[in-house]
């Protein structure tokens, strides 16, 4: 991801450099990408957004990269939580504060960015930003993960006529 605001990156410079953030790269996200690409997405659109509407775009910043910081495979039904998706912003809240130090905003938006599946009512106009800027990358996520799916089998589909080989 190409960032074009430069101040992004003075905001999250010790977040996105510690080691606990970088393992995040092991645990497939949403299909089609990582749990770090995806925070990171969520992170910098969130403080896009935030800084156009003159919110907090540090605070979300920040909390953008912690909001998914758990160090599970959550398409594993045998190691991940029973209820893991309404347990995964309390299991973050609890990791991201033993690495970092976390204002109130951060809490509130790591804790409730699953809103309105969780039904805890975001606090903060910030915590309602991330929750669907959330949603929104993990569409787009979902969407190339299809689309690269189709593309695959329809070149697998047609290459099997002989007739049809010059599209390959």
């Amino acid at each position: 991801m190409k960032f074009y605001d430069k101040n992004y990156l003075y905001i999250v410079d010790d977040i996105i450099n510690n080691e606990i953030i970088t393992k995040l790269k092991n645990f497939k996200h949403h299909y089609g990408s990582n749990r770090l690409q995806h925070s990171i997405s969520v992170s910098y659109y969130s403080y896009l957004v935030c800084k156009f509407l003159h919110l907090d775009y540090i605070s979300i910043a920040r909390a953008g990269l912690l909001h998914d910081l758990f160090l599970y495979d959550c398409e594993n039904k045998k190691t991940r939580p029973k209820f893991h998706i309404w347990k995964h912003p309390k299991i973050a809240l609890q990791n991201a504060k033993k690495f970092f130090d976390l204002n109130n905003k951060e809490c509130d938006i790591i804790l409730k960015h699953m809103w309105p599946i969780t039904l805890s009512i975001p606090k903060y106009p910030e915590s309602f930003v991330i929750s669907f800027i959330d949603k929104y990358c993990a569409f787009i996520e979902w969407n190339n993960y299809l689309i690269n799916k189709f593309i695959y089998y329809f070149f697998i589909y047609f290459s099997t006529y002989k007739q049809l080989d010059f599209i390959i």
